[in-house]
């Protein structure tokens, strides 16, 4: 009968076969079946490979528990291969052909097995059953004075938790409401990970979350309590599922010193001299299967080596590539958290210590002080440390310390040695495989960011891009500083947290602080002020909260307060953005725990520093040129247009290209004297501020040469002759100029030149549109013209239309708008005002072509309007 199945599905890639040995190890450890675990694993191995490798498909693993055995099936989507049969009277295969090997190993190893095929899948399953379980104890340790049994309290206290398949805590026992605080129902349905302080640095290890889905997990970390404090806790969790087949797990939890509870006994290698020969050390001290990671393999060290010499706390350093520093990586029984990626020089330190290329032993560190930097306000009296090695180079240091003075000798120094020696080489290639994962990514981000800066020259969206690409990449919260020059201060520019909820907090309390100082020398420095003046503002918010102290004091709410704290209480550190020589402000980045920033973190930081202050001065520089141009863009345009009596006048002026405001394209009407006004829409050749620049030369020249009292002809002329003077930077420039006199009678008389320009159009009132003028050489050609004006008079109700050739010249691919058409959008305009009629004009044109306008455009309208009846 099948009382539990547990399966799993593997890609067909080369680690798959590590994964399905993990997978079949940890439900049958989890099932307690740990008689037919190293066969299970072995079998399973050779034919996921088959599997994955040899028949190049996925793999499904599927596990069967029963009463007496164990059955599991490998089944691949490669029916049609079949499987290696051998003439009758022949042995089955050779023991050294790949070919076959699998199922050599089943017929050696397994009660019973078999293949079986199917349209889809061939399932390849194997049985074993369960030896014969004598009554009694199955482990046990050796017989101890009670002096040396572990410590416990009067009344040893289990917590019993229960985290349901979401992650949430669906039972808490009356054993965990005494060693928390927290009381059933107020824990009850939140995430356990609300509650806990997981040991290993997220993203590079195991999680909290991962270790809740593995079938068996053992080993330390925290659990906060109801006040606040993080209580250091030994657990076991097994998973399990309900008779619904709902999973969930089971968490037994006790102090951290009282881990002898549920600590699983190291298994001790057989006594047989043959096979003591077969066991790895490695294996032996850290256990099998050994952790795939950095972290975990570490964390899982400092472990066996503190309960090896009965121990209090122990820890591990990691050297610098240079061998100058070390690195804390792993402790257990210490605060971790404070001490997590902190560094120390090799050579510091008064005692042996100061060498970390020896073991060393200290009786009593008080004797010493300062011997162990590591171990300052922990309460350890003796140590020994003992460094790690490869090839003669130094690779780490591991110690172990305890409480009472005088615990270790030279004898302990040798065991915590050999240990080290058997660990020092797995250890150095899984920090390389580190260190090159860490590189590969940091080269990623890298890239990545440099092409996000470069992809804008916007000073806040720089801004934001730089806070949003360190949070949470790079640290938990960002503040950015910038300074305008070298005689202004810094200034607080832009705040990120990855709660955004804690954003207003945090910078309220940035704010109430000194910027860091502008320090131009490369590399991070640890800033003070952000964490002590959140810590002062907790003080005081939970003083005034008891009725103690100046009820003034702070203006933030109690809970606000104490939420800023705990998001600004770890390390700060500020890096300089340096550009041209210049510090042109500060990237600042912070952590809420007391873990140190890894020196990586810290590189890579460094490096997206330099790149986010070139981009930002960019920015900068690009906002300075761009707003002075358009300052001296807009200077080039008409202040207003005025009001023309009995004539309505409207104008819609568009420049091509970003951010210029006016192009070669312009107009303008103002008052000549009493009763005249002039006008004038005009085109030079060419875009830009080359052109912008013969605008501003003809737009100022007419309005003095108009108001001097000359005719348009005479106007004109001398404008061609000034473009002239202008020699290589002159441009040839069309221009319709006219004269306006409104009439006492309604109607408007009109003056106008239209010199090489688009012609002038008149809408009447019936609809009929027909050119206004006559069309005349332009102007910057040729030295002597012969102009001369036209006069027509608007009647009420009639419009004139005046427009660049950016209108006219629309195109959609062959087509173009053309004069025609610009006449038929007219015709359509009657009884419109001058400012319906240009609005109509500019929707033509935009609608023409799918395409936005590639040349500049201008659009000027006069109307003169019909009289109200009386």
């Amino acid at each position: 009968m099948i009382t539990a199945r547990a399966t799993a599905t593997f890609d067909p890639v080369a680690r798959s076969v590590a994964t399905a040995r993990a997978f079949v190890r940890d439900t049958l450890q989890g099932w307690g079946y740990t008689d037919v675990v190293d066969d299970a694993v072995v079998l399973t191995s050779e034919l996921v490979t088959n599997a994955v490798v040899h028949a190049g498909t996925a793999a499904d693993v599927l596990c069967l528990r029963t009463e007496d055995g164990v059955r599991v099936e490998i089944a691949d989507h490669y029916p049609e291969r079949e499987i290696p049969l051998q003439p009758a009277g022949l042995n089955f295969g050779n023991s050294d052909s790949e070919n076959g090997r699998g199922l050599l190993l089943c017929a050696a190893l397994a009660s019973r097995w078999g293949v079986e095929y199917s349209p889809t899948h061939k399932h390849v399953w194997f049985q074993l059953d369960l030896p014969d379980r004598p009554v009694g104890v199955r482990s046990a340790g050796p017989l101890l004075p009670v002096g040396l049994l572990p410590v416990a309290d009067e009344r040893v206290r289990v917590a019993v938790v229960q985290i349901d398949s979401s992650g949430a805590i669906a039972a808490w026992n009356d054993d965990a409401t005494y060693l928390f605080g927290h009381m059933a129902d107020q824990v009850t349905g939140k995430q356990l990970t609300d509650f806990t302080a997981w040991p290993q640095t997220p993203g590079t290890s195991t999680g909290i979350a991962d270790a809740l889905r593995l079938s068996r997990w053992e080993g330390s970390y925290g659990i906060r309590g109801a006040d606040g404090r993080t209580i250091p806790v030994y657990g076991s969790h097994l998973r399990v599922r309900d008779t619904e087949g709902e999973p969930s797990t089971v968490c037994l939890l006790v102090r951290d010193y009282e881990r002898a509870v549920l600590q699983t006994p190291v298994r001790v290698p057989v006594s047989d001299a043959a096979e003591s020969r077969k066991t790895d050390p490695f294996e032996v001290f850290i256990g099998s299967p050994a952790p795939d990671d950095l972290d975990g393999l570490l964390q899982r060290t400092v472990e066996r080596a503190r309960d090896m010499l009965d121990a209090d706390a122990a820890f591990l350093l990691l050297a610098t590539d240079d061998e100058t520093e070390l690195e804390v990586r792993a402790t257990t029984g210490l605060p971790s958290a404070r001490q997590r990626f902190a560094r120390v020089p090799v050579e510091a330190g008064t005692g042996r210590y100061g060498s970390a290329r020896m073991p060393a032993v200290h009786e009593d560190l008080d004797a010493v002080p300062g011997a162990v930097p590591l171990l300052g306000n922990t309460g350890m009296r003796s140590v020994v440390t003992v460094p790690l090695k490869v090839e003669g180079r130094l690779t780490g240091s591991l110690g172990v310390a305890a409480e009472a003075a005088g615990r270790y000798s030279n004898e302990e120094a040798l065991r915590l040695q050999f240990a080290a020696d058997r660990i020092a080489l797995a250890v150095e290639s899984a920090r390389l495989g580190e260190l090159e994962r860490l590189r590969r990514g940091s080269l990623s981000f890298l890239v990545e960011a440099s092409d996000l800066l470069a992809g804008t020259l916007d000073r806040d969206q720089t801004l934001a891009l730089m806070a949003q690409m360190t949070v949470p990449t790079l640290a938990t919260w960002c503040a950015v500083y910038t300074i305008a020059d070298q005689a202004s201060e810094p200034e607080l520019s832009y705040v990120l947290h990855e709660d955004e909820e804690r954003i207003d907090g945090l910078k309220a309390l940035l704010t109430k602080i000194s910027p860091p100082e502008p320090v131009p020398t490369p590399g991070a420095r640890v800033w003070t002020a952000p964490s002590r003046a959140a810590h002062e503002a907790a003080l005081q918010t939970s003083m005034r909260s008891i009725g103690i102290g100046d009820p003034g004091g702070l203006g933030a709410g109690t809970r606000t307060t104490l939420a800023t704290a705990a998001a600004v209480g770890g390390e700060t550190v500020v890096l300089p953005l340096v550009a041209r020589n210049r510090v042109i402000g500060m990237l600042t980045l912070g952590k809420p725990s007391d873990d140190h920033f890894r020196q990586e973190i810290l590189e890579l930081a460094e490096d997206l520093s330099r790149r986010a202050a070139l981009a930002l001065d960019n920015a900068r520089l690009y906002s300075e040129r761009t707003a002075i141009s358009q300052s001296l863009q807009r200077s080039l345009l008409p202040p207003g247009l005025p009001t023309v009596p009995n004539v309505e006048v409207d104008v819609i002026y568009r420049a091509a290209g970003e951010g210029n405001e006016v192009g070669g394209d312009f107009y303008d009407v103002f008052p000549i004297r009493d009763g005249a006004y002039g006008f004038a829409i005009g085109d030079v050749c060419g875009t830009g501020p080359e052109a912008a620049a013969v605008t501003g030369l003809a737009r100022h020249a007419l309005r003095l040469l108009a108001r001097e009292g000359f005719g348009g002809p005479a106007v004109l002329e001398r404008l061609n002759a000034a473009i002239l003077d202008e020699g290589s930077r002159s441009r040839f420039l069309t221009l319709l100029y006219g004269e306006l006199w409104p009439q006492e009678d309604g109607s408007a008389l009109l003056k106008v030149v239209c010199a090489g320009h688009p012609l002038p159009l008149r809408l009447r009132q019936d609809g009929s549109v027909e050119p206004a003028a006559d069309p005349q050489p332009l102007l910057g050609v040729m030295e002597d013209l012969e102009l001369y004006e036209q006069e027509f008079t608007l009647e009420p109700g009639d419009v004139l239309l005046c427009v660049t050739d950016g209108v006219t010249e629309r195109r959609e691919g062959t087509r173009m708008l053309g004069d025609d058409g610009l006449a038929d959008v007219l015709a359509h305009c009657t009884g419109l005002t001058a400012g319906a009629v240009a609005a109509r004009i500019l929707r033509a044109v935009e609608r023409f072509a799918a395409d936005p306008p590639s040349d500049d455009m201008a659009i000027l309208t006069m109307r003169v309007p019909e009289p109200h009846p009386a």
